[in-house]
C-alpha cells in the first residue's frame, strides 16, 4: 500500500500538501488584510480627504484671490475717479481765484485811474491858482511900472480877472 501510495501521490495530486496551502495561502491573506490591507487602505483614505481639503483650500484661496482682485479693482476705479473729480475742483478753483484775482486788479487800477485824474485835476488846480497868483504879482508891478501909480485893490482884481480870462481862453485854443 505504502508503495501504491508514493506511485499516486506522484501520479496525481497530492490532496494534503494542496489543503496546506491553500489554508496558509487564506490565512496569509487574512493576516495581510488585517495588518496591511486595512492600514494601507486607511492612509490611503486619509491621503485621499487631504488632497481633496488642499483642492478644496486652493478653491478657495483662488476665490478669495480674484475677490480681492475684484475689490482691488474696483478700488483704483474708484481712486481714479476721486483723482479725476479733486483735479477738476482744483481746476474749478484756480479759475475761481484766476477771475477773483482778475476782478481785483481791474478794481485796483480803476480806481488808481480815478484816483491819478482827481490828482491831476487837483494839481492842475493848484497849478493854475499858482501861475494865477504869479500872474496877478506880475501883472501888478508891470501895470505899476506902466501907470507908475499904485492900484487899489478893486482895480487890481479887476485887472486879474481879465488876464486870467484872456489866459484861459488860449489855453483852451491850444
Amino acid at each position: 500500500m505504502s508503495s501504491t501510495f508514493l506511485l499516486g501521490a506522484a501520479n496525481g495530486v497530492q490532496w494534503g500538501d494542496t489543503i496546506f496551502y491553500l489554508v496558509l495561502f487564506i490565512v496569509l491573506m487574512a493576516l495581510l488584510k488585517h495588518f496591511a490591507w486595512g492600514p494601507v487602505s486607511e492612509m490611503m483614505e486619509k491621503r485621499a480627504d487631504k488632497i481633496s481639503d488642499d483642492l478644496d483650500s486652493a478653491e478657495s484661496a483662488r476665490k478669495k484671490a480674484e475677490d480681492l482682485a475684484a475689490q482691488r479693482q474696483s478700488a483704483l476705479k474708484d481712486s481714479h475717479f476721486e483723482a479725476s473729480k479733486i483735479i477738476e475742483r482744483a481746476k474749478k478753483n484756480g479759475e475761481q481765484q484766476k477771475a477773483t484775482i482778475v476782478s481785483d486788479a481791474q478794481e485796483k487800477a480803476q480806481t488808481l485811474k480815478v484816483n491819478a485824474k482827481e490828482d491831476i485835476s487837483r494839481e492842475r488846480q493848484d497849478a493854475l491858482d499858482s501861475v494865477k497868483n504869479d500872474v496877478a504879482e506880475l501883472s501888478i508891478e508891470i501895470a505899476s511900472k506902466i501907470i507908475r501909480k499904485d492900484l487899489n485893490a478893486n482895480d487890481q482884481k479887476a485887472l486879474i480877472d481879465s488876464y486870467i480870462e484872456g489866459l484861459g481862453k488860449q489855453n483852451e485854443a491850444k
